[in-house]
């Protein structure tokens, strides 16, 4: 690493690449990548994929605190406070994802009495002074009907299936196919998410296909 940024350093010296905040004008072209690579840090706290930890509550924090000065310096900005408000309401079930032995725990299987609450009004808060229909504010809303469901069986399946229709319109991906997949099973049932699945392409190496699929087949009793 250390050898990496050395490069880097001496690319940008030999470049004649200024290392200073850029203008005001310049700030909104940039916001795409800022925005990208806090969430990066937030999944990697959220989802750990090292350090032997399923959640990272420090990498969380930290990327929670720099979308807030993001949003105090750009007020305006609906991505910026959406992106805010999508963490937030991720964060709020932080400590009902993990059980005492470290495994994981399921959506539908957390006790909800343990979500925060206060996240979840800050998140409110915040996702109503954004506008929009941004990738990250569709996010958000969708992070937000689950948020404000009492019981698994009271989540608005079809609210959250017209939310990843727009999705699926701003950010095509075969993610975010597959996501909404999962809620049209929700939804319509299992028989009908499996085959949104089995038409997914460019996912075969990627594991929560595969996970997904598999709960649909057992929850259709296809075991």
């Amino acid at each position: 690493m250390g050898q990496r940024l050395v490069r880097a350093k001496r690319k940008l010296r030999d470049a004649g690449v200024p290392c200073r905040v850029p203008p005001e004008h310049l700030v909104p072209e940039r916001l795409d990548a800022v925005l990208a690579v806090l969430y990066l840090v937030f999944n990697e706290g959220y989802v750990g994929t090292s350090a032997g930890r399923l959640v990272r509550g420090d990498l969380c924090e930290e990327a929670i605190r720099l979308a807030k000065l993001l949003a105090v310096l750009m007020p305006d900005e609906p991505e910026a406070l959406s992106l805010l408000a999508l963490m937030l309401f991720h964060d709020s079930r932080r400590f009902a994802r993990i059980a005492p032995d470290g495994s994981l725990i399921l959506l539908e299987d957390q006790d909800r009495g343990l979500w925060n609450r206060d996240r979840i009004a800050e998140g409110d808060r915040i996702l109503g002074r954004a506008h929009g229909a941004g990738t990250y504010r569709i996010q958000a809303e969708i992070a937000a009907v689950h948020a404000h469901a009492e019981r698994p069986d009271e989540t608005d399946w079809p609210r959250i299936v017209e939310l990843y229709d727009l999705l699926v319109a701003v950010s095509p991906s075969p993610v975010v196919e597959l996501n909404r997949a999962a809620a049209v099973a929700m939804a319509a049932g299992p028989t009908e998410g499996l085959s949104l699945i089995d038409r997914i392409e460019g996912l075969d190496d990627y594991y929560l296909l595969h996970a997904a699929r598999a709960d649909l087949l057992r929850r259709g009793g296809r075991n």
